[in-house]
């Protein structure tokens, strides 16, 4: 009976320990890093969207507290984030009969260089775009807060799977 206490207590043992490995339920993997910068990302796309830069600042922020054990940091952290967004602009894409745009779409661009001071195989420096389309009929002031705040989730999610995931 003692040996399947020992058994069942090192089987449990090594279950916690297992937990520890900086793997999160999102399937990412934080490897030994403990902490995360995120510095602040500054509009400098021709055309300026003056929430913007925070916006995604805090919706990545709140990716990598929400999703992995990492505690966030001014500077000098495991993992560092920085860059622009370089890109945000509006164009037509489906055109109607009567040679007038149907539907829009805003498109976002950010520039990020990712260090991870535990794993120098994992840095990179990338670009990510991101879209979404509207109704033409709508003005894009009636919808561009909404819109950013989609294309802003789809880039964040982007950029932590390459640099958690590994996509």
């Amino acid at each position: 009976m003692n040996r399947i206490y020992t058994y069942l207590l090192l089987f449990i043992l090594a279950g916690c320990i297992g937990c520890k490995s900086g793997y999160s339920f999102t399937g990412g993997s934080t490897g030994d890093a403990k902490t995360v910068s995120i510095k602040t990302f500054p509009n400098n796309a021709p055309l300026i969207q003056p929430t913007l830069g925070q916006s995604f600042t805090e919706a990545l922020k709140d990716i990598f507290v929400t999703q992995t054990r990492l505690s966030l940091i001014q500077d000098n952290a495991d993992m560092q984030f920085e860059g622009a967004i370089t890109g945000y602009g509006v164009s037509p894409v489906a055109i109607t009969g009567n040679q007038t745009a149907g539907l829009n779409r805003l498109t976002i661009t950010v520039n990020v260089k990712f260090t991870n001071k535990t794993d120098e195989t994992k840095d990179f420096e990338q670009s990510f775009t991101r879209f979404a389309d509207w109704e033409a009929s709508i003005p894009l002031t009636s919808v561009e807060q909404s819109l950013i705040a989609d294309i802003n989730k789809q880039l964040v999610q982007d950029i932590f799977n390459k640099a958690v995931i590994n996509w």
